[in-house]
């Protein structure tokens, strides 16, 4: 697809958060900090859905708020329409967020407890004052409650008196008051039952479908952003380790990490579930305080060598389209034999 197409490029993003604060911050070469994300490179095209998957604590909600600038990047670059999102000032940046908005995870604590429904949704609409006109406003919030599924009698309800799943939606509605070009959806389903995920996945595809919009699809589980997603990249403490079209990374993993990911994806049909091996990863995911020198899977990887744990091996294209970034890339790196079980 020609770049024209692309709506989003992140270039090298790289946050760090300071641990030592005070006088050792100020005056010591040797203050640490968390390498929350590193070097991380994709594109997002418009209309597409972009699956970013990775543990906890790897780095996805960072670059998802770096590149919505709720929190500063260190270095690197986030050019949305070929803007540099790091460099707007805070007009620039407040006219860039109609055009980019954000589904927290926690339905929770996303939705003001003090506002009613229609004044939640509705906020957007005052803050860039794209509907000046109250009632307007007002029969919008009713279309876009009725677009997610919720009945428009409940605008004057509070958010407690709503599900986990009816909050989710509103905070959905919420994001769509503008009618962004991209959405960045934090984990949107993580806290919801599993028939309720199913519900929030096919609602957003369903707008998606009606908007034409863009998704940064965060998440930790694999089988949630292989329905939704058009491409998926895996993260692993705070760097990038492999990027494809979901179909091929799902058959063909070039990645130990993404492959030992895939193995724990549980599968319906009960009798191939139980002639599949999972492979189990020895050891737990290093500090990001202190990460390990070359390849920063190495420390848990099964066809770790030498050269992994001295050189840090680049993201590249093993396959047309297809990025991996270890040394001894290939499809289903991890034969049988080395699977520990």
């Amino acid at each position: 697809m020609a770049d024209s197409n692309v709506l989003l490029r992140v270039e090298n993003l790289c946050k760090e958060f300071p641990v030592d604060s005070g006088f050792i911050a100020k005056h010591s070469k040797n203050a640490r900090s968390v390498h929350a994300v590193n070097n991380v490179s994709f594109d997002i095209k418009a209309g597409e859905t972009f699956g970013l998957v990775g543990e906890s604590g790897c780095g996805k909600s960072t670059t998802g708020r770096c590149i919505m600038r709720l929190i500063e990047p260190t270095s690197g670059k986030v050019i949305f329409e070929g803007n540099d999102v790091a460099s707007m000032n805070a007009k620039e940046l407040k006219a860039m967020r109609r055009d980019m908005q954000f589904v927290f995870q926690d339905p929770y604590a996303s939705l003001n407890p003090r506002m009613t429904i229609g004044e939640i949704v509705s906020e957007p609409m005052v803050i860039h004052n794209t509907v000046p006109d109250k009632d307007e406003r007002i029969e919008i919030v009713r279309t876009l409650l009725d677009t997610v599924g919720l009945n428009p009698e409940h605008i004057n309800r509070y958010p407690h008196e709503f599900s986990g799943g009816q909050r989710q939606r509103i905070g959905i509605a919420r994001a769509f008051a503008l009618r962004p070009k991209l959405i960045i959806c934090d984990e949107p389903v993580s806290a919801l039952d599993v028939s309720i995920q199913a519900q929030v996945l096919n609602l957003l595809s369903d707008l998606q479908k009606e908007f034409g919009t863009a998704y940064l699809f965060i998440a930790h589980d694999l089988s949630v952003v292989q329905h939704i997603s058009d491409r998926v990249a895996v993260m692993y403490l705070g760097n990038m380790m492999e990027y494809s079209d979901w179909k091929t990374l799902y058959a063909e993993p070039c990645h130990p990490y993404t492959q030992s990911l895939l193995s724990a994806v549980p599968i319906p049909d009960p009798d191939i579930q139980a002639s599949r091996n999972r492979i189990i990863l020895r050891g737990d995911p290093p500090s990001p305080i202190d990460p390990p020198s070359g390849c920063p899977f190495h420390t848990r990887c099964p066809i770790a060598q030498a050269k992994c744990s001295q050189d840090k091996p680049e993201l590249r294209e093993v396959l047309p389209g297809h990025f991996c970034a270890c040394h001894f890339a290939e499809p289903n790196p991890i034969k049988e034999s080395s699977i520990e079980l």
